[in-house]
């Protein structure tokens, strides 16, 4: 049986073209599981860790009724867990630029195939676009979750990166506690230390999620979304719509497919 796409449009190289573009689709899904698997695998060996020494420090805590012995070993054992912790969200989040990477690649292969066949535009659910927000339309998430605010926070807690940095801060908090103890402050003193170690740690996580941000991909910019901005033989693309100057980032756009966003 044969798998070769039959030509498009009578341009005997459409079918060539099309192969090799759903072979790179193929490998770049290849790559997104592969991204997964690897983010599951880390968090599954920093919980795995963090639980072994709860109970490590459980066991230890029954044989020297918390005494100086417990607090010494606790200190170790749990600045071991805080650097698994670190550098887990490290790469978690490493792993998510390089996620974002394949989404982008994905949507300027999905922008190929309309050039191709722009009848089948209607039919798409994802983005075609390759700036962040056709990154964010075809990963699910709403646009304005992805601008500073409320709406954001709560959206980077419950990413794996967001959730790991409240447990590694709490893990830090618990650390800086025990070192207070250790040194003999008052319980007061215990609680602010304690307290302060988790707010700068849970700080720190959200300044590198602040600068975290795609700008490579960025600089490599070629199809941003179309809000009905003026192009080359655009006018029947934007026609009956608002038609606004075209920004720098739509310089290297190659025909229109304008959605018509909201502006």
């Amino acid at each position: 049986m044969s798998t070769e796409f039959p030509p498009a449009g009578g341009n005997p190289g459409a079918a060539t073209r099309l192969q090799i573009l759903a072979t790179e689709h193929w490998s770049l899904l290849a790559t997104r599981s592969l991204t997964y698997t690897e983010s599951l695998g880390r968090v599954n060996m920093f919980l795995a860790i963090l639980s072994g020494a709860v109970i490590a420090l459980a066991l230890v805590a029954q044989a020297d009724r918390f005494g100086p012995t417990f607090v010494s070993v606790a200190i170790f054992m749990l600045s071991v867990v805080l650097f698994v912790g670190v550098a887990t969200v490290a790469r978690l989040m490493a792993l998510n630029r390089d996620d974002y990477r394949w989404v982008v690649g994905m949507n300027r292969l999905r922008r190929a195939y309309l050039e191709l066949h722009p009848e089948l535009e209607p039919h798409f659910v994802t983005s075609p676009y390759d700036d962040f927000a056709g990154a964010l339309h075809t990963l699910g998430i709403e646009t304005t979750i992805g601008t500073p605010g409320l709406g954001s926070a709560f959206h980077g807690l419950q990413t794996l990166p967001g959730m790991l940095s409240v447990i590694v801060a709490a893990d830090a908090g618990a650390i800086g506690a025990l070192i207070a103890f250790a040194i003999g402050l008052p319980l007061y003193g215990v609680l602010l230390a304690g307290a302060a170690a988790f707010v700068v740690a849970a700080n720190r996580y959200r300044c590198s999620r602040l600068t975290d941000s795609p700008s490579d991909t960025a600089r490599s910019l070629r199809f941003a979304t179309c809000r009905c901005v003026s192009m080359r033989a655009s006018a029947s693309c934007c026609s009956g719509a608002t038609v606004r100057a075209r920004p720098p980032r739509c310089a290297a756009w190659r025909g229109c497919l304008c959605r018509r966003l909201a502006t």
